[in-house]
């Protein structure tokens, strides 16, 4: 008998909690939230969207803060500039990052999710907002779901949806402006669609993205597309901090009742308000589940209730399974130690490629299919092609210096050469060499690089020539 009862409470391990048997997905009203932990998170995601709205305008030396466009393959974070030649830096960061989510999932579980998550700080901070406004809270809510249409039901939904769309538009407008920058997107309002339609189009596709996103897939994205959800299986231990119900204090629950004996059960009075608030619709009482943000909105209802029926918060919290079942506090394990460990030897070696990587890339290479020329009876020359890659906003003056005294150095063009920012710069040259002076047929000369003169780089140049009697 107890193990059919706990097979059957583990029942909801088999579905989702926004479908129902026959496959159909349940819409989910979610109780307005309050508390502590609602207002702080609410500070928390008006300071990020406070960031991420202004953050195109935000510039430095006239170029924008942060930029991400992907398509002409330039990348500014902070206002340093990264171009496709730091791959290097790109992939030392990414793996860092992993790492990163990986050892902060380890220790604080989903924390990302609940507080930091553009899906989630948009979806409860403004959409719902705007949701709670227009259509009442999660009872009218169902009442105008259920009701036919009406004017009420009309004005409502054209209202709300007018809403939503006008702002998916504005953050379609910001998440452009990260790709393209602000002055490029703000040719759009100042030319109009028709002169420039490829980001017109892009921006009615965000836009409709965005607009079907928190209109209507909603916690889905959490569910069924973020994969973070399903890393947690694989992260998570009974020493990670997750938010988790204490079932040592809360269990058996049960009623309250001033008539009967209840001195038996628990805290918990099986209120159903941790469900009513979650945003996607579970019972956080069943344990860790994968659709489970860490949104804290079941804290704070808990923690309400507790106070009403003069019981200790905190019966539902940010602990460990571990501290629940054995009342141990909560301390770093040895995977998080060792994944803390990574993470700093990857930061310092992302630390150490980014204050070494030099403003100019330069590289030289003899010219393809050419061999070594006479100039003359008495004297070699071999031919090289230089291409220089200013990875600055400003303009650069090159100029490279023969360092070998038995060799001259003749620019085929200007003797200088001129790096515009962000792009490359080509030449030739040519290395002379008297006859007399050649010992053997293949030996290097060093060639100095020279940035508005300070030299950067010696170029050890391969120079060929004929077997010498």
């Amino acid at each position: 008998m107890e193990a059919a009862k706990a097979l059957d409470d583990k029942h909801y391990r088999d579905s989702l909690s926004n479908v129902n048997k026959k496959g159909k997905r349940l819409w989910i009203f979610p109780k307005k939230p309050s508390g502590g932990y609602y207002k702080a998170r609410s500070i928390v995601a008006w300071v990020l969207m406070a960031l991420m709205f202004a953050g195109p305008f935000l510039k430095w030396h006239g170029h924008p803060l942060m930029l991400f466009n992907v398509l002409e393959r330039k990348f500014i974070i902070f206002g340093f500039p990264f171009w496709p030649q730091d791959f290097a830096i790109f992939a030392v960061a990414m793996l860092t990052g992993i790492v990163f989510v990986v050892l902060f999932t380890v220790v604080w579980g989903r924390v990302f999710c609940g507080w930091v998550c553009p899906q989630t700080i948009f979806m409860e901070m403004l959409f719902r907002k705007i949701e709670y406004w227009i259509d009442g809270d999660w009872k009218q809510q169902q009442k105008l779901e259920a009701m036919p249409w009406n004017g009420e039901k009309i004005r409502k939904r054209s209202l709300k949806h007018t809403l939503f769309f006008l702002l998916s538009f504005v953050i379609s407008n910001t998440f452009l402006a990260y790709i393209i920058g602000i002055d490029e997107l703000s040719l759009l309002m100042k030319d109009g669609p028709l002169a420039h339609m490829g980001t017109f189009i892009s921006l009615l596709i965000f836009t409709g993205v965005f607009y079907f996103v928190f209109a209507f897939f909603r916690e889905l994205v959490c569910i069924i597309v973020c994969p973070y959800g399903r890393l947690q299986g694989v992260m998570l231990d009974k020493k990670s901090v997750v938010v988790t119900y204490d079932h040592v204090r809360g269990e058996p629950r049960g009623k309250m009742n001033k008539k009967e004996d209840t001195s038996h059960l628990g805290d918990c009075i099986d209120c159903n308000l941790c469900v009513n608030v979650c945003p996607t619709g579970i019972d956080i009482r069943n344990g860790i589940q994968l659709e489970c943000i860490n949104c804290t909105a079941c804290i704070d209802a808990c923690d309400d209730v507790m106070t009403k029926i003069n019981r200790p918060k905190s019966l539902i919290r940010y602990d460990t399974v571990e501290g629940v079942e054995k009342g141990q506090k909560w301390k770093l394990s040895g995977r998080a130690i060792a994944y803390s460990s990574v993470l700093v030897i990857l930061v310092s070696v992302l630390t150490f490629f980014i204050a070494s990587r030099d403003d100019i890339e330069a590289v030289l290479v003899r010219t393809y299919g050419s061999t070594y020329q006479f100039q003359g009876d008495d004297k070699i020359s071999n031919l090289y092609n230089v291409e220089f890659i200013n990875k600055t906003f400003s303009e650069k003056q090159v100029t490279l210096k023969m360092e070998d005294d038995r060799a001259e150095l003749v620019v085929i063009g200007d003797k200088d050469f001129l790096a515009p920012p962000g792009e490359q710069s080509k030449g030739t040259i040519m290395v002379v060499i008297p006859t007399s002076k050649v010992k053997s047929n293949r030996f290097t000369v060093p060639i100095g690089v020279y940035v508005d003169g300070e030299k950067i780089k010696t170029f050890e140049a391969g120079f060929v020539a004929p077997i010498m009697n």
